[in-house]
């Protein structure tokens, strides 16, 4: 009797090592786990009363779920054919339990797929040991595919993109851009972009930023210099009191904030701007070159800007339609009668509109000298309209130097007690500030131009006005 029980239990443990070898070599047959024809990934967790191993659960689960589903969902048919991947199954143990999860991939169809992973809750032992499985999800590996499928996609495409062989235009385009790079210098302490002729150049264009200067030298334009932001450099001020400088900003709300901090913290000679809500950066040819040619004198949109609110916009359409109607021809002849009065009409409209009523206007804040100071230095001024020289007094009307008059801003830097200067030439605001910081009390010229600022301790005399 206890020999029949001994080969019974003989029988029962070569059994379950049949069972155990069973899943391993069913585990080895799926080795070749291909996931390209995976469709799903069955995810579940298990958790098992007592110790056991990965072959334990790989074997209760082809074991018990044997003839379960029938012959078409048997797990070792479906993977001999490749429609179940191999089975991964991770063990952990803690506290004399076992827990662990197990991953089947699956090309089944996705109803299949949930009955199969269905059949696996209905395992209750794993080994010697009471079991219970739980899926925990099921994903769709095609959704991961599509969306790599879909970067991937993307990357290709833009190297294609990259590596097309360009149009002749583009081709051309694309030289002309690096031309204009490599022509783009940094200017100053503070690095300003700006075209290669600013450092020589009598007159400069200050643009809003690197792109704007980089469109300008596109179209031959090469002494324009950028602010670089809301804050006007310390270069540009030093610049504007040197150069004869054109504001050229864009044409939006932007472009105004800086023209106006230009305006108040730099010498600025003339004032540009884009087409209304366009930007310089963006501009063809033939609207930079339009802009410059209907740039404004600076001290009349100072004084429109600031005192009266206009925009430069509207001050620039004042002046287009002052000088058409200063330029507008006669109607065509009707009859001979009609002929004068058509001409009387012109003559008068020209007379309200000439520009000396509009100088007079902008040169009101300085004063006209006084016949005294006129007499004061007649003599001398009667000599400069001869020998077109500019002649530097001291205190005591003593001559200091006859210079050149195009000589006159560069030797005035090695004179010292300058009290008066007589030439024969245009006063301008360069001029002015440069006199001012000799501590000139006295400078007479012929004429004025572009003066927006004059300090309270030096006069400015005319002779020609």
């Amino acid at each position: 009797m206890k020999r029949k029980k001994a080969t019974i239990h003989q029988i029962l443990l070569e059994k379950q090592r049949m069972l155990k070898k069973k899943g391993v070599e069913g585990d080895s047959m799926a080795a070749k786990d291909d996931f390209g024809t995976t469709k799903y990934v069955i995810h579940a967790e298990f958790e098992a009363n007592g110790i056991v191993e990965r072959p334990d659960v790989v074997g209760a689960i082809f074991g018990q779920t044997e003839g379960l589903l029938g012959d078409d969902l048997d797990l070792r048919e479906l993977q001999k054919t490749g429609r179940i991947g191999r089975i991964k199954v991770e063990v952990h143990t803690r506290a004399g339990k076992s827990y662990g999860t197990i991953t089947i991939p699956s090309s089944l169809d996705r109803v299949e797929t949930a009955i199969l992973a269905a059949a696996l809750e209905t395992i209750d032992r794993i080994g010697p040991s009471e079991a219970r499985i739980r899926v925990i999800r099921i994903e769709d590996v095609r959704a991961t595919k599509r969306k790599y499928i879909i970067e991937r996609a993307k990357e290709i495409l833009e190297t294609l993109m990259e590596e097309e062989i360009p149009e002749t235009q583009e081709i051309t385009e694309e030289v002309k851009k690096e031309v204009r790079a490599k022509e783009l210098i940094e200017y100053g302490p503070e690095k300003l972009p700006a075209g290669p002729h600013v450092p020589f150049s009598d007159s400069i264009i200050v643009v809003e930023g690197r792109a704007d200067v980089l469109n300008l030298l596109k179209h031959g334009i090469k002494n324009a210099i950028a602010v670089e932001g809301t804050s006007v450099p310390e270069t540009i001020i030093k610049l504007s009191k040197e150069r004869i400088v054109t504001a050229f900003t864009d044409g939006d709300r932007g472009g105004e904030l800086i023209l106006k901090e230009l305006l108040q913290v730099a010498d600025i000679d003339y004032v540009a701007r884009a087409p209304e809500g366009k930007e310089v950066e963006e501009l063809t040819k033939k609207e930079i070159i339009k802009a410059l040619r209907s740039k404004v004198p600076a001290e009349q949109v100072i004084n429109e800007l600031f005192a009266k609110g206009k925009s430069f916009y509207e001050i620039v359409k004042e002046r287009e339609q002052q000088r058409a109607s200063q330029q507008q021809p006669a109607e065509p002849r009707q009859t001979e009668k009609a002929v004068e009065p058509q001409k009387e009409t012109v003559r008068e409209t020209k007379v309200e509109v000439k520009p000396p009523a509009r100088e007079e206007k902008f040169v009101k804040p300085i004063q006209p000298p006084k016949a005294p100071e006129l007499e004061e230095f007649k003599g001398w001024i009667e000599k400069v309209k001869k020998d077109s020289t500019a002649i530097l007094l001291d205190e005591n009307k003593n001559v200091i130097a006859e210079i050149p008059v195009r000589d006159l801003l560069t030797s005035l830097n090695d004179k010292e007690n300058v009290h008066a200067i007589v030439f024969n030439g245009i006063i301008t605001q360069r001029l002015i500030d440069i006199v001012s910081e000799k501590g000139v009390k006295y400078l007479i010229g012929a004429r004025k131009s572009n003066v927006v600022r004059r300090p309270i301790d030096l006069k400015i005399i005319t002779f020609a006005e």
